[in-house]
């Protein structure tokens, strides 16, 4: 698989793809646009060329004939490992144990309006820094509370317009990636390593920040993939006509 990053970094795109889900049942086999909800994550990561192997991570075999049918691998995780109750950090743990490289990269499938682009520009930003672990996030410029104590904004002051404030940023979870030896250095002191040395966290753009969780997030997702199919043209009600005629 070419890569666009030189150098010897072995880089692994994880494709986390678990079949149990308590908000919408076998997610990542639902379809979107006529493709499964994993599809959008390996095309992605693909489009990127950033990564020496992409992997589907999953519990249940049913998984590695979707990898043999997008030409990517396929790790089967403990089946411990696929319960909801489990935790990031273990799945990570035990995915570098079995897969060695140099950084891993968590491509998740909930934000299937991700492109590679984005991805590979998220991955160059973390080598370029020098940075341990990241997790993607979204600007938003909007007034909140937080127990009911303004978080970016003053009560005793003129209320701010939102292009002025401080954005706060919730987060996407669309990527995440870790330098491996330090986050297995890090999980071995503490038993968990999300946040493990110098971490950042990077925006990503509006589409990115849309995820699945539900199944009112498939609709929309399906809906705004086949509209995006349409050139759109914004388009204004007929009184600017009127007024720029005089009538």
């Amino acid at each position: 698989m070419k890569k666009i990053l030189s150098g010897k970094q072995k880089i692994l795109a994880m494709i986390p793809a678990r079949m149990g889900s308590t908000r919408l049942s076998m997610k990542n086999l639902a379809l979107i646009n006529k493709k499964p909800l994993i599809y959008y994550a390996v095309g992605a990561a693909k489009a990127s060329k950033i990564f020496d192997d992409i992997i589907i991570n999953s519990e249940d075999g049913i998984f590695k004939k979707i990898a043999a049918r997008y030409k990517v691998k396929f790790y089967k995780r403990p089946i411990k490992l696929g319960g909801s109750s489990v935790k990031s950090d273990m799945v990570v743990y035990d995915f570098i144990k079995k897969n060695p490289c140099d950084i891993v990269v968590w491509v998740n499938t909930i934000a299937p309006l991700q492109v590679g682009e984005e991805i590979k520009n998220i991955v160059k930003y973390f080598v370029n820094k020098k940075l341990d672990s990241l997790i993607t996030v979204k600007d938003e410029r909007v007034h909140c509370i937080y127990k009911g104590k303004p978080v970016n904004f003053k009560k005793e002051a003129t209320f701010a317009k939102t292009q002025d404030l401080l954005p706060v940023q919730p987060f996407v979870y669309s990527v995440m990636m870790w330098r491996t030896d330090v986050f297995m250095s890090t999980f071995k002191k503490k038993g968990h390593a999300l946040f493990c040395g110098k971490t950042a966290f990077y925006p990503v753009s509006k589409l990115s920040t849309f995820i699945i969780k539900r199944k009112e997030d498939l609709a929309l997702a399906d809906f705004i993939m086949r509209a995006m199919k349409k050139r759109y043209r914004v388009c204004y009600d007929k009184v600017l006509k009127n007024r720029r005629t005089g009538n």
